[in-house]
């Protein structure tokens, strides 16, 4: 698991160094394609129920995994990227979101706050505690500031 979460970790940090005004998410795939496969893995999401990409890419109000295409990013906009790598039997698995350029400082707030609700939700990891746990707290921290949660997107496994 550690490798395969460390190789999603290099990728997002590629792709964090490269987002910029004028690419196209599809661009962004191949950076994550070239990366993963170098390092010896395999896109986990490619092929995955037909999926046709490396990474999903969703753009401004797009929720998640959205396909990477030919839509060009512009100045202001966030892009979200979901990262999947698999090696050695085990996936690694993380999203972030982008700002491609300077954003508005109501999307910088939004990316902030979903960052602290992130560590809201590993404080909230505890032995013996409920997945559960882990939802409330960060649901309740994003209620607290004003923001909600898309429920049909909650959970996750781990293991």
């Amino acid at each position: 698991m550690r490798r395969a979460g460390a190789i999603v970790g290099a990728v997002i940090d590629l792709l964090k160094a490269a987002v910029a005004p004028g690419m196209t998410t599809l661009d962004l795939d191949k950076i994550a394609y070239k990366e993963i496969t170098r390092q010896g893995a395999k896109p986990t999401f490619m092929g995955y129920q037909g999926f046709p990409a490396s990474i999903c890419t969703s753009v401004n109000e797009e929720i998640v995994h959205g396909i990477p295409g030919d839509r060009v990013l512009l100045e202001g906009d966030i892009v979200k990227v979901d990262v999947g790598a698999t090696i050695e039997g085990f996936i690694g698995d993380a999203a972030v979101s982008l700002a491609v350029g300077e954003v508005t400082p109501e999307a910088t707030d939004l990316m902030e706050h979903t960052r602290i609700s992130l560590e809201v939700g590993i404080k909230a990891a505890q032995p013996g505690g409920r997945v559960g746990d882990i939802g409330a707290a960060v649901q309740a921290y994003g209620e607290s500031r004003g923001y909600g949660v898309v429920r049909e997107f909650v959970g996750h496994g781990v293991g």
